[in-house]
């Protein structure tokens, strides 16, 4: 018996070496990728314009200005204390962008890779006085709007009056994550019937491809926890899953469910003890996990998977909950 499971031990150790070993041959030739990618810092330009080069910008910039508000409107903003204090903020964390910079060249290689007729867009900075709400902003496939002032740290001053389920997805690392959430809804055909399950699967695959264009990245960073919520979810995984069926969720029409289990928030609503421990999006979790074992079970395309009805992810993933000990 002690031999046996030496040897499975063996096994197991060769078949992930030879797994590593591929993910690192693929990682390469992704890396290996020439790619030329636009990164235009408006913000920090905005800021240091005067009012003799202001025609010139704005004529250069005019998607970005409102017919709304004057000439002098835009230049008085310039000079506002407020407005040079978030762009000091901005200046003070982004002080080497270069790092963002080469995570963002990863992301579009990656995505390049899994779709060769990917148009890759400018990325523009810019300062949106902290609107939480719209941190990245496509403006077609030819410029993406990044407001860089939602970026600087959950325990920056400016974010300080929001709850902390809000604050803690305000940091540099997001960037990418908020980018790569975007794409990953355009690849994904929506649900049709909209039942919860639907919702789940829905997530879980934008997560899995998360996965696969973020692959150095930490799962907690990618679904937007914290560590510990993330070891908070695997611990209670097992309890997750009883009580989804228990409750018959799965295959509810129930609307209520998505801010109970998918959308952001302070925590998931159980209606039970554990809310208050527990973090919010628990539903994209495990949709992530029953994605990930549908891949692991059966013999697909990444294409197969993303036009994969729910039920036969369900069904065929032979997911089960990992009992913590």
């Amino acid at each position: 018996m002690l031999y046996t499971k030496k040897l499975l031990y063996f096994f197991i150790s060769i078949f992930c070496c030879m797994s590593c070993d591929n993910s690192s041959k693929l990682e390469k030739k992704i890396q290996a990728f020439p790619l030329n990618l636009k990164i235009d810092r408006f913000d920090k330009k905005f800021m240091n314009i005067t009012k003799e080069t202001f025609p010139d910008f704005k004529s250069e910039y005019q998607f970005l200005f409102s017919n709304n508000f004057t000439d002098s409107m835009y230049l008085d903003r310039i000079e506002d204390s407020i407005q040079k204090e978030i762009q000091s903020s901005i200046d003070s964390v982004f002080t080497d962008f270069k790092s963002t910079e080469k995570d963002l060249v990863s992301l579009y290689k990656h995505i390049k890779y899994y779709n060769p007729s990917l148009k890759i867009p400018t990325l523009i900075t810019v300062n949106s006085d902290v609107d939480y709400l719209n941190k990245i902003i496509p403006m077609g496939d030819s410029i993406v709007l990044i407001n860089i002032d939602n970026y600087l740290g959950t325990e920056h001053k400016f974010y300080l009056s929001f709850p902390k389920w809000i604050r803690k997805n305000l940091e540099k690392d997001q960037i990418v994550m908020d980018l790569a959430d975007i794409y990953a809804s355009r690849w994904i055909n929506q649900p049709r019937r909209l039942t919860f399950l639907d919702q789940m699967i829905y997530e879980g695959k934008k997560l899995y491809l998360k996965d696969l264009w973020i692959p150095k990245s930490d799962d907690f960073t990618k679904i937007g926890y914290k560590s510990d919520e993330l070891e908070w979810v695997k611990n209670n995984e097992i309890k997750i899953w009883e009580y989804f069926n228990e409750e018959e969720l799965f295959f509810s029409t129930d609307r209520r469910l998505l801010n109970r289990f998918i959308n952001p928030g302070p925590f998931s609503k159980f209606y039970r003890n554990i809310d208050q421990d527990s973090p919010a999006s628990i539903g994209k979790y495990l949709g992530w996990q029953i994605v990930k074992s549908y891949i692991k079970n059966n013999d697909v395309s990444l294409l197969e998977l993303l036009q994969k009805d729910s039920e036969t992810i369900f069904r065929k993933s032979k997911f089960k909950p990992k009992i913590s000990y």
